[in-house]
């Protein structure tokens, strides 16, 4: 079987030690590197080895048994946490690495619910067990206490080499099945249906098992493997056709774009025809298997295998090829901040084409682009760091960015009704859509209220693709609109003259056009947070924290420690942030994530100093195109209503919804 293992870890928690080890014990390695050497086996770029930092996501194959296991080192750093959330989607399981020195720090909470949220099994290594400061013990209660209390202590299994010393305690899992606890009770210890119970448990994330041991000495790894490849099933599909989930793209020096990919159903040959999301079919040169920074020609992809070949077309991390399921990330930057060059010596055009490139590798940078302003979002300082060195080495362009600012989005306050017409020669599409407040959260969500007698299905499905399938700006500040309910109400098409990409147009301008219309919100994102301090300084800590927010928290004193919680404004509490290692002279935790966006408190100012002209921005246009004596023309937003030629229903209210599934 082909099994997908990923190794992800708060930094500075021994993960690339540990996965260095597990190559070593596996045989791909014949001596283990060190990251303080430059010369580990997975952090292979240049700003990885310099920095001492995994920044990129590693993979290695390797045989174990009878099985094949990808073996996927993930990023430490928060900074970096788009592309270790990425890799989950691929995973059949994880392995999450807590050092037995520092415990759960505050990164780890953030990785752990992560996982939790897309249902990745988990088991838990305690890592550095060889120090003599080490406490596996008080790891274990520091687990128990922040992480979860589904927690399977297996190190008995590990030392004894059988999973016998551990059978009382499968038995007593509240998730166990009711006829192993039955079995125990009558004193049937046959270890199968043992096994058998823990893996289901574990692959379904009832039971978080745990082992210890020690990357750099070795100590307990190999046992641990053995456990790891016992419990793991791959989670693949059952439809017979070809299908794949993307979790990474890469670029060689010469320009060709490379997709990786997880297969998860069917077989995929070389020469095969492959249909691309954009629906644009493929012929396939050459499968790779990476393993490092080398790789191997496969003349066929199997299911569950990890995959690379080389795409005309930028397709997405996330994106699905088949019948697989798209992903879309929960991690998203908070921060923005805009890119700076001297444009008598550096082309706009081509820093854009580059930061682009960049974009297809890192979605979440979403650069965003109006006239020679170019815009990106970014996790942490760190990430714009590696940005501007990636910019320089591979492109050769000098950039910087200016001051750091909120992510900020925007919303409608009340319902808004937009046209949208596309008609130059040869082409015809009209989209009458309404615009109505969603909930908090929810994102842009589409329902169709048109009737198939008006506009046929594949056309509504086809509005609703268009209006998902991209981020669409708001008018205040450019910012990407978010908990909107869009509405088709009604379009129409030509017989004859009516392609794909008219209702594209069509759709994008109705969305704009009721934005120009509409009362809209700007909203700012609040974060969470959780601070662990020493108790002296709760009563220090709380009191810079009281200005920030009123949304705190009692505080909760925990032993020698104090817990500060809730959530506020990034946009105060960022200045904040970067003292809190000098307020807390190092001793504190600090763990933030992403919470709510609520309305900004002085929207017209912030408007005001943002300076977006909507009417500038002519990639998003709120005006349409109709045709008069054989050739197009632009009609202004304001006046489209009267130029339509498709009525506005009398009482929107009372159309019904159309089932586009």
């Amino acid at each position: 079987m082909n099994k997908t293992i990923g190794i992800l870890a708060h930094v500075d928690a021994g993960k690339t030690t540990f996965s260095e080890q597990v190559l070593f014990s596996c045989g791909v390695l014949q001596k283990k590197g060190q990251v303080d050497h430059g010369d580990s086996f997975l952090d292979t770029d240049p700003m990885e080895r310099a920095r001492g930092i995994t920044i990129f996501a590693g993979q290695a194959v390797f045989p174990f048994g009878d099985d094949t296991i990808f073996w996927l080192d993930t990023p430490g750093h928060a900074d970096f946490s788009t592309e270790t959330e990425r890799m989950m989607s691929v995973m059949d399981a994880a392995v999450l690495l807590i050092s037995s020195v520092d415990f759960v720090q505050p990164h780890t909470m953030t990785l752990f619910r992560l996982l939790e949220s897309y249902r990745v099994p988990t088991i838990i290594f305690l890592s550095k067990c060889d120090r003599k400061d080490a406490d596996p013990e008080g790891a274990i209660r520091d687990i128990r206490k922040r992480l979860t209390g589904d927690i399977l202590d297996l190190r008995a299994w590990q030392t004894n080499g059988s999973i016998s010393p551990c059978l009382e305690d499968i038995a007593c899992m509240d998730a166990a099945p009711e006829n192993v606890a039955e079995m125990f009770l009558s004193g049937d210890l046959t270890e199968a249906p043992y096994l058998d119970a823990l893996r289901e448990m574990f692959m379904r994330r009832a039971c978080i098992p745990v082992c210890a041991g020690s990357g750099l000495t070795g100590d307990g790894v190999d046992s641990f493997l053995g456990i790891l490849n016992e419990l793991v099933q791959p989670k693949l599909s059952d439809v017979p056709e070809f299908s794949a989930r993307v979790f990474r793209v890469t670029h060689e020096d010469t320009g060709l774009r490379i997709c990786h990919m997880r297969s998860l159903s069917g077989s995929l040959r070389v020469r095969d025809t492959l249909t691309l999301p954009s629906g644009n079919e493929i012929k396939v040169s050459q499968l790779r298997r990476y393993t490092g920074e080398k790789y191997t020609q496969l003349q066929e992809a199997a299911p569950g295998e990890l995959v690379a070949l080389p795409f005309p077309e930028p397709v997405l991390p996330g994106s699905a090829i088949g019948p697989a399921a798209p992903v879309q990330l929960r991690t998203d930057p908070m921060m923005s901040a805009q890119v700076l060059f001297d444009t008598k010596d550096t082309d706009a055009h081509t820093v854009s084409r580059a930061l682009n490139i960049l974009g297809e590798e890192e979605p979440s940078l979403h650069v965003s682009v109006t006239g020679d302003r170019m815009v990106i979002r970014m996790m942490g300082r760190i990430q714009l760091d590696v940005l501007q060195e990636s910019m320089q080495r591979r492109f050769h362009l000098p950039i910087s960015f200016g001051p750091a600012r909120v992510m900020y989005r925007e919303t409608v306050k009340s319902p808004v009704i937009g046209i949208g017409h596309y008609e130059p020669l040869r082409h015809y599409a009209e989209v009458h859509l309404r615009l109505l407040p969603g909930k908090p959260g929810s994102g842009i969500t589409f329902r169709s209220l048109a009737h198939v007698d008006d506009l046929t299905l594949n056309w509504q499905r086809l509005i609703r693709t268009h209006v998902l399938e991209r981020e669409h700006k708001g008018v205040l500040t450019g910012a990407p609109l978010t908990d909107v309910v869009v509405e088709l109400l009604s379009g129409r098409a030509h017989l004859k003259h009516t392609e794909g990409g008219d209702f594209r147009q069509a759709t994008y301008r109705a969305i704009r056009n009721a934005l120009m219309q509409a009362e809209s919100v700007l909203l700012e994102p609040w974060c969470g947070f959780e601070i662990q301090v020493p108790s002296d300084m709760g009563q220090t800590v709380l009191g810079t924290l009281m200005p920030l927010t009123t949304d705190l928290n009692p505080p909760v004193f925990s032993g020698p420690h104090a817990i500060l919680s809730g959530t506020a404004p990034i946009a105060r509490f960022a200045a904040w942030q970067e003292d809190f290692s000098r307020l807390t002279r190092g001793l504190g935790s600090l763990r933030i994530w992403m919470d709510h966006d609520a309305p900004v408190e002085k929207q017209e100012k912030v408007v005001e100093e943002i300076g977006y002209a909507p009417l500038a921005d002519t990639e998003h246009t709120p005006d349409s195109v109709f045709c008069s004596h054989g050739a197009g023309f632009t009609v202004a937003w304001n006046q489209v209503h009267a130029w339509a030629h498709v009525a506005d229903p009398e009482d929107p209210d009372s159309l019904p919804e159309t089932n586009l599934d």
